[in-house]
């Protein structure tokens, strides 16, 4: 990967990153609840996610997507109803709740997998990753080295984001 398409690439995951969204408002609620170390547990569910995600990439999850429109739109709206399922939880808590202590947390594999969930579900990372990400991939270079930078890459900047908000 050249050095130009490489920095284009980090500038965008970067700036995806600190845009606020269902992985940025799952993080600062964790904060919030629990405090920032708690909270990185379900940013890291986000970049296991997105190591799937560029898995899908490398591997033409854009050519499939394009030739099966009912499966896209079926992880588009399981997506959705996910997101809504979260903005639901946090809407409906008690607003008077006294801040819950790091050892009240849930499980790490619940905050995990909530992370993992949020993120393979969310509309945003299927046209992020799938019909974005493949464009940044040389057809005449070999793909494993490239995904491997690219999840290194992305991976870095969306804990460094999401780190941020924590």
């Amino acid at each position: 990967m050249d050095l130009s398409v490489w920095l284009a690439l980090m500038a965008l995951f970067f700036a995806g990153g600190l845009t606020p969204g269902p992985a940025v408002m799952m993080v600062m609620s964790a904060s919030l609840r629990y405090g920032a170390p708690t909270a990185l547990v379900p940013a890291a569910g986000v970049s296991a996610a997105n190591v799937v995600w560029i898995s899908l990439a490398a591997t033409g999850i854009a050519t499939f997507a394009a030739q099966a429109p009912l499966v896209l739109m079926g992880l588009k709206i399981a997506g959705i109803c996910f997101i809504a399922w979260l903005a639901w939880t946090m809407a409906t808590a008690d607003p008077h709740r006294p801040r819950a202590r790091a050892d009240q947390a849930p499980a790490k594999s619940n905050l995990f997998g909530r992370g993992v969930g949020l993120q393979l579900l969310n509309p945003n990372a299927l046209v992020f990753f799938g019909l974005l990400l493949p464009s940044y991939f040389d057809p005449d270079k070999p793909v494993v080295q490239q995904a491997l930078l690219i999840m290194l890459t992305v991976t870095i900047t969306e804990m460094f984001g999401l780190a941020f908000y924590a």
